[in-house]
C-alpha cells in the first residue's frame, strides 16, 4: 500500500493507492477496501500485473485499469487519521495502513 501523510487535505476524488508488490498477476474481485467508520468499497472484476498498481478515487468516473472510483459524493478518509483495511474474497486482511490519531 502507498502511505496516505497524515493531515493532507485529499480533494475529491480521494485517491490512495493499491499498489501489488508480487510479481505474478492477481485478480481482486470481490475484494474490499475499508476506513474505520465502516465506509466500503468492493473491487469488481479486477486483475492487478505484477509490481502494478490502481488509484482508488472517491468521486465519480470511469472505471479502467489504473483507477476505480467509488461514485461517492463525500469525503471517506479521515484527514487527522484513519485506517485503510485492503481484505480479499475470504473477508481475510491482505493490508491495512494506519496513520494519524484515529488509525492507530
Amino acid at each position: 500500500m502507498v502511505r496516505l501523510p497524515p493531515g493532507r487535505r485529499w480533494p475529491l476524488p480521494q485517491d490512495p493507492a493499491r499498489r501489488h508488490t508480487g510479481r505474478l498477476p492477481v485478480n481482486i474481485k470481490g475484494w474490499t477496501l475499508s476506513d474505520k467508520s465502516g465506509h466500503r468499497y468492493r473491487f469488481g472484476n479486477l486483475r492487478l500485473n505484477g509490481h502494478s498498481q490502481i488509484w482508488v478515487h472517491t468521486g465519480i468516473g470511469h472505471d479502467n485499469r489504473r483507477d476505480v472510483y467509488q461514485d461517492r459524493r463525500a469525503y471517506v478518509w479521515d484527514n487527522t487519521g484513519d485506517t485503510a483495511t485492503l481484505r480479499n474474497d475470504h473477508r481475510r486482511i491482505v493490508d491495512a495502513e494506519s496513520w494519524g490519531r484515529r488509525g492507530h
